[in-house]
């Protein structure tokens, strides 16, 4: 069997046969020849007839036995009557521009949902940055507009990439579980802006909800540009308020009772815990330190049932019965006499909708969460980014939906 044809089966390259092999101090080099006659603009399409000049190129394309492997060609410049512009005509194997083969990228980008870029780089022996240009180049073509059509149900959370607070603002699509959105800013209008403007007046009327934490860029602007979509207010947050409250009464009543000087004092800092645990999770030590608090002190054994009350309204059997109860309990922490539950009241009263919007839907930024650690440790396997623009590629690669398989055949 020929050279040429062992190649040619081998690689199996699309358009183009090959002409030559040879060895040199690189790789392997595999001269190719386009089937076609017809010239092809690669930007726009058009067809064209006639070039005036032709110009060599080189692509990487996948390792043959451990050795780097080149495809070569040579092709034609002509006028693009579309473009209005000269260009070199298009070749299937490779994308516009690109000094590496589709098969390669493929690799490239498979690995990298996988594993951080050095060890990649080290294994595919090519550059930190060339990976880096590669993850771009896949997101580009495999990202695209459509991916908002079918949003509902959609999460907005934010997530620290650099010291100095260098945050990204990320949308998740509640219903698909992936990131359909990432921007450089947190907790700002401008932040959402560049989505608000992507999705467009037609499919910011098909959005029914959006979970958020109680942040006033965040609220102000879904308000203004989702007016009919439901803002439910992450039950997390809410919580950690109450338990914010509730160890401000705890410290309190420590400060009163002598703090560590006096054995009450030090008996109430033995408490926090048994106080911030769910009751489902108290252990036995736990649950008589709460028994012996509602002898011992009442203000703090009240301050502890306001926070458990509050939970209880996210774990109610029918969610109808959520407005009249938070009212109830609204009512009762602005009577407890209690400063903290008080002004926790008049916080949560101002986002009462979207607190009750969040029980009736069920909906937390839960999911969000799973995927902000997923995001930290794309950023800590890469010791970290010096910009956003990088580390949103990588993002929209391994938690945008993206499907890269190996380039096997």
């Amino acid at each position: 069997m020929r050279v040429t044809t062992t190649f040619n089966r081998m690689l199996a390259i699309p358009g183009a046969s090959v002409c030559s092999a040879s060895f040199e101090a690189e790789g392997v080099v595999v001269g190719l020849r386009l089937r076609r006659r017809r010239l092809v603009c690669p930007r726009c399409g058009c067809l064209a007839r006639g070039s005036y000049d032709r110009r060599r190129r080189r692509w990487r394309h996948l390792d043959l036995a451990g050795l780097r492997c080149f495809l070569e060609c040579e092709l034609r410049r002509f006028p693009c009557p579309g473009c209005g512009r000269v260009v070199t005509e298009a070749v299937p194997w490779a994308r516009v521009g690109a000094r590496h083969t589709r098969a390669f990228d493929q690799l490239v980008a498979c690995l990298a949902q996988q594993m951080a870029k050095t060890p990649l780089a080290e294994l595919l022996r090519i550059s930190w940055t060339t990976v880096g240009r590669i993850i771009t180049r896949t997101v580009e073509d495999a990202v695209s507009e459509r991916r908002l059509d079918g949003l509902r149900r959609i999460g907005i959370d934010e997530v620290s990439f650099r010291r100095g607070h260098r945050y990204l603002t990320l949308v998740v699509d509640h219903d698909a579980g992936s990131i359909v959105w990432a921007s450089e800013g947190a907790r700002a209008k401008e932040s959402l802006d560049g989505f608000l403007d992507a999705l467009g007046p037609e499919r910011a009327r098909r959005i029914e909800a959006v979970s958020i934490e109680m942040a006033p860029g965040y609220y102000q602007a879904l308000r203004e540009r989702l007016p009919d979509a439901a803002l439910c207010i992450d039950p997390f947050h809410v919580v950690r308020l109450a338990n914010h409250a509730l160890n401000l009464v705890r410290r309190s009543e420590w400060n009163r009772q002598g703090r560590s000087k006096t054995r009450p004092g030090r008996w109430l800092m033995g408490t926090r815990w048994a106080l911030v645990t769910a009751p489902e999770r108290q252990s036995e030590r736990q649950r008589s330190l709460l028994a012996e608090l509602e002898q011992a002190n009442r203000t703090l054994y009240s301050a502890y049932l306001l926070k458990e009350q509050l939970r209880g309204l996210y774990r109610l059997p029918d969610p109808e019965q959520a407005p009249p109860l938070f009212d109830l309990w609204l009512d009762a922490a602005r009577t407890s006499g209690l400063a903290a539950f008080a002004r926790l009241a008049e916080t949560l009263a101002r986002f009462r909708d979207s607190i009750l919007a969040a029980i009736r839907l069920g909906l937390s930024n839960g999911r969000l969460e799973g995927l902000n650690a997923k995001v930290r440790l794309l950023s800590h396997r890469s010791f970290g980014f010096h910009s956003a623009k990088p580390l949103i590629a990588l993002v929209y690669l391994c938690c945008g939906g993206i499907r890269v398989a190996p380039p096997l055949r």
